[in-house]
């Protein structure tokens, strides 16, 4: 009777995992689609000629 019961309910979580798992599969497609036809909007992208987030665009000297 428990190897019954073990089974059920592992077959139970499997089931609810996969459809929940199909459910967030669903939902991230239709969230990302592109209609037949329509062009996604290409957006550019804006370079930085100077890396400002390493700090000094020259080495540092060291000075006696």
């Amino acid at each position: 009777m428990n190897t019954a019961n073990t089974f059920l309910r592992d077959m139970t979580c499997g089931a609810a995992a996969t459809l929940i798992t199909l459910m967030f599969t669903m939902s991230f497609l239709s969230a990302t689609a592109v209609p037949y036809g329509a062009h996604a909007h290409k957006t550019s992208i804006a370079l930085q000629t100077q890396p400002g987030w390493f700090g000094q665009p020259e080495p540092a000297v060291l000075v006696d």
